[in-house]
């Protein structure tokens, strides 16, 4: 077996037992990387030099008797999330050659724990997408079919999981951009509760809504990782004060799911589902009942309503959120003679078309005469949503449904159709308008393709959900399936 094909799980055993170093596998993530990037595109920025000297110091530390959680493991981080003395771009060329000062919380956190970074990962500009076609720099393709898209908008950060470009990665989650490109690429993905993992350092979309979560594997490893950047932040003032358990012992507890009220909620079976997906859906609900599992239909009567609400509200946060990008403080700029020419000239070149729809969406939302119309009301049928979910929750402790009404597409079939690429998250964004936690697991193919299944958990549920979680995964074995690149 190659070094880069291990989870973090099983390369913490290796390395605690002296089998291998920090730096053989390192350098086999690096290999990797060289052999097949060409083909992926993951990458926004290799860095193998950091990544080696991280390493060798990994290798120092456990030489002293050092054990930590993610001593000496590869990993990859999205090109949104600060990195200190590595550009940082968020996939946009506005911010090239921006070589921020500070880390992120979380990666600060990575690095306590011992992680080696590898590189930062491709991503829809500003995390605005559901592709990864929409960033400055490249697509990004499918490692499992490379005329198809990861997903997005951390479809790189998916695909170097799903290539085995890094051992696990880093994503950001504003509306299913963690949870979307892992079901595309076959890997696991979990958006956390809003403010369980610290969003300082995180460069904003949407800012009520953007929360970062690993992207791994198997379920496991996602445990493995989100146990090192949960925690309360004093520098988030959104970040919950609530004690983080050991998530991988809470995921283990028991072998089976006797006892767990699992919620269906008949709205997220769509209109317009692909036949194979929802056949998949149904067998691993099926698969879930066997294991112990006590299945209750649920409604989530206001679903219909979380894709407007959604599209106003985060337009509306990143028309304030992208204000800051004028040319002055850092990154692109583009002399225009006088002040305003120069935020104009500066905008114009700095923001792909997909970043500028959305900042004219959500600046209309927001303007006089129309923010009670739009914004107010898409506030309100927020609140409606968020109550849907309490009332489900007070039924059952999980739900589950699939993570998208298809498979991945083929690149270029919807880049030019912003409605038709805005509905891919038809299932995802009621989470993230609710505030509440999800995983997406590998559950089946559909015309050879992975579909994930979606388990949906309330604020502060994530060991219910990486307990179902885990349970089916170790019944199934869908995450064996890897890409044959």
């Amino acid at each position: 077996m190659e070094l880069y094909s291990l989870t973090i799980h099983e390369a913490q055993v290796k390395l605690r037992h002296g089998e291998i170093s920090s730096v053989d596998l390192t350098e086999s993530v690096l290999a990797r990387i060289n052999q097949v990037e060409a083909q992926v595109g993951a990458y926004i920025s290799v860095q193998p030099d950091l990544a080696l000297q991280m390493a060798a110091f990994a290798d120092e530390r456990r030489a002293t008797g050092e054990d930590r959680p993610l001593l000496g493991i590869p990993l990859a981080i999205k090109d949104a999330i600060i990195t200190q003395g590595v550009q940082s771009t968020a996939g946009s060329k506005i911010l090239e050659g921006f070589i921020p000062p500070f880390d992120a919380t979380a990666i600060d956190k990575l690095r306590q724990a011992g992680a080696v970074f590898v590189g930062k990962t491709n991503c829809d500009e500003f995390a605005m997408g559901s592709s990864t076609e929409y960033s400055a720099y490249h697509p990004t393709r499918n490692p499992r079919n490379l005329a198809r898209v990861p997903g997005g908008s951390s479809g790189g950060s998916a695909a170097a999981v799903a290539a085995s470009e890094a051992l696990g990665s880093l994503g950001t989650d504003t509306g299913g951009s963690v949870r979307l490109p892992a079901s595309f690429c076959g890997v696991v993905g979990l958006k956390p509760t809003y403010g369980r993992v610290s969003r300082y350092g995180l460069i904003a979309f949407g800012s009520s809504l953007d929360q970062m979560g690993p992207i791994t594997k198997d379920v496991e490893d996602a445990a493995i990782l989100l146990n090192c950047i949960a925690g309360h932040d004093p520098l988030d003032s959104t970040s919950l004060q609530a004690p983080v358990p050991n998530y991988v012992d809470e995921m283990k507890r028991g072998d089976d799911l006797k006892g767990v009220r699992v919620g269906i909620p008949k709205e997220y079976f769509t209109e317009g589902m692909e036949p194979d997906v929802e056949q998949s859906i149904r067998t691993a609900i099926e698969q879930i009942a066997r294991l112990g599992a006590e299945i209750v239909e649920v409604s989530l009567p206001n679903t219909q309503y979380g894709i407007p609400a959604y599209y106003l509200i985060a337009t509306a946060e990143a028309s304030a959120n992208l204000a800051r990008y004028d040319g002055v403080r850092f990154g692109l700029r583009q002399d225009g003679g006088d002040m305003w020419n120069t935020f104009r000239q500066t905008r114009e070149a700095g923001f792909g078309p997909e970043v500028k729809r959305r900042i004219m969406l959500g600046t209309y939302a927001l303007s006089a005469g129309y923010y009670d119309a739009y914004y107010l009301q898409a506030q309100k049928v927020r609140t409606l949503l968020r109550r849907d979910f309490e009332a489900a929750f007070e039924q059952v402790e999980v739900m589950v449904s699939a993570v998208a009404p298809m498979v991945a597409f083929e690149i270029n079939a919807k880049v030019d159709d912003p409605l038709q690429m805005y509905l891919t998250d038809v299932l995802t964004v009621s989470l993230n308008l609710a505030g509440v936690c999800g995983i997406s697991v590998p559950c089946g193919q559909a015309g050879g393709m992975p579909v994930g299944l979606q388990i949906i958990g309330p604020a502060l549920g994530e060991s219910a959900i990486l307990r179902v979680a885990y349970a089916y995964e170790q019944a199934t074995g869908w995450h064996y399936l890897t890409a044959t690149l």
